[in-house]
């Protein structure tokens, strides 16, 4: 047990802004990240944090193979859904527009700023979280993310980012 207190631990943590991710897998589980990192490029490599008492967790684990889609400004009701403790296990994504990922199946989220297919590459623990890298198979991005090859979504638009526990919008700056 650490002499840290958890509160103010989780308060100055928080400071820190992160991107928000969905991390998915083929079996149609799905999770807010917002424990997300690029590793490598030699192999590619990518990594999100998973806590151990979550449905996901185990789901992830066995899953062997899962998909993350970068999430735009406009899906804080995405994230909020799939960060929601205790929503039914059964058709987590029914009204989150999205299609699978030609590599894993893993489902890829409509809309998103970008996607990465990714194998399992190591799991190590951190506490009460595991560290999940993933080995990247598939990426796509603008104008990659439509079911149908369709025209992209709007361009400029930023990426959804959490700080001091709450949601925000980075505008992207005009050249």
């Amino acid at each position: 047990m650490s002499d840290v207190d958890q509160d103010a631990f989780r308060r100055a943590a928080g400071q820190f802004p992160g991107g928000i991710v969905v991390v998915t897998t083929s079996a149609g589980h799905a999770m807010t990240v917002s424990a997300f990192a690029s590793v490598s490029l030699e192999p590619p490599l990518v990594l999100f944090c998973a806590e151990k008492i979550a449905r996901f967790h185990d789901a992830v684990l066995a899953a062997d193979a899962w998909a993350v889609s970068i999430l735009a400004e406009d899906g804080e009701k995405t994230a909020r859904w799939l960060a929601t403790r205790g929503r039914p296990l059964e058709g987590q994504l029914d009204g989150v527009p999205h299609h699978p990922g030609p590599v894993t199946g893993a489902p890829l989220l409509d809309g998103a700023l970008a996607t990465l297919e990714c194998q399992t590459f190591a799991v190590y623990d951190g506490g009460d979280h595991s560290i999940v890298v993933g080995r990247v198979t598939g990426v796509g991005g603008p104008g990659d993310l439509s079911p149908r090859g369709s025209a992209p979504g709007p361009p400029a638009r930023g990426p959804l980012i959490h700080q001091a526990g709450r949601y925000h919008r980075l505008r992207p700056t005009e050249d």
